[in-house]
């Protein structure tokens, strides 16, 4: 039977994973995301078997579209949660300039979308599991880069979801549900392109991910989520994919 998994997310990082999961024949479901990305993805995967574009900020839209998710896959083996994204456009940057509206859309937008992710995940896995959860967290929650990426809140919510895995995975072990994350660097999506296309942080970039020597190729930092999901003896892990960033200081 084909293992059935939801990822929350329609382009960069969840589009590649749809792909590839794809190709080992899981059956998907897509939750958040824009209408034309998942229309696009649907079309090119064939085991995708529906999406919900719905705001994964709004804890009755995101119960409704698990529900659908459940019913359309006929059970879940695996939940991805890999929804958020820069709070640079609310105003997030360093504390003392970053207003409470900023800190309060830059959490819901990173943290509010894993916790309600991971809620409904566990709802489902603790009367129908096993199961497991992965969740998305950032190089930016413990390796810290204030000159090119002071941006507070966000990393706030990122070091939340760490915490998250500790304590869920601890809470949840005797029900057999694995928590982990993957905590990628800068990776090639399009929430990346201001990154990108910036010649100083481009050259900071090559010098913080030597291995890479740019940012990470999607298809690096898919393979993470593959190895958390497929591995049955790992959880509690944050799984850091950054091409050398946390390994390097004074950079």
């Amino acid at each position: 039977m084909n293992q059935k998994v939801i990822i929350t997310g329609s382009r960069g990082i969840a589009a590649g994973l749809a792909q590839a999961l794809n190709e080992r024949k899981y059956e998907i479901y897509l939750i958040g995301g824009e209408k034309s990305d998942c229309e696009a993805l649907e079309k090119s995967c064939s085991n995708i078997v529906g999406f919900s574009p719905i705001d994964l900020r709004d804890e009755k839209q995101t119960e409704e579209a698990f529900a659908q998710a459940i019913s359309k896959l006929k059970g879940l083996d695996h939940v991805v949660s890999i929804v958020g994204g820069s709070g640079r456009s609310f105003g997030d940057g360093a504390i003392e300039d970053i207003t409470k509206s900023a800190w309060d859309k830059t959490l819901e937008l990173n943290l509010t979308t894993a916790f309600l992710t991971a809620r409904e995940a566990i709802k489902y896995f603790k009367s129908n599991g096993p199961g497991s959860l992965t969740l998305t967290s950032s190089a930016l929650a413990i390796s810290p880069s204030p000159e090119h990426f002071k941006t507070h809140a966000y990393a706030a919510a990122k070091g939340a979801i760490n915490t998250l895995v500790t304590t869920l995975s601890s809470t949840y072990l005797d029900k057999n549900i694995r928590i982990n994350a993957v905590s990628p660097s800068l990776v090639a999506t399009p929430m990346a392109a201001r990154a990108a296309e910036n010649k100083i942080i481009s050259e900071f970039t090559s010098r913080k991910q030597p291995l890479i020597g740019n940012q990470l190729p999607v298809e690096n930092v898919v393979s993470g989520y593959i190895y958390l999901i497929e591995n049955p003896a790992v959880t509690g892990q944050i799984l850091e994919i950054d091409g050398g960033w946390s390994a390097i200081s004074g950079v």
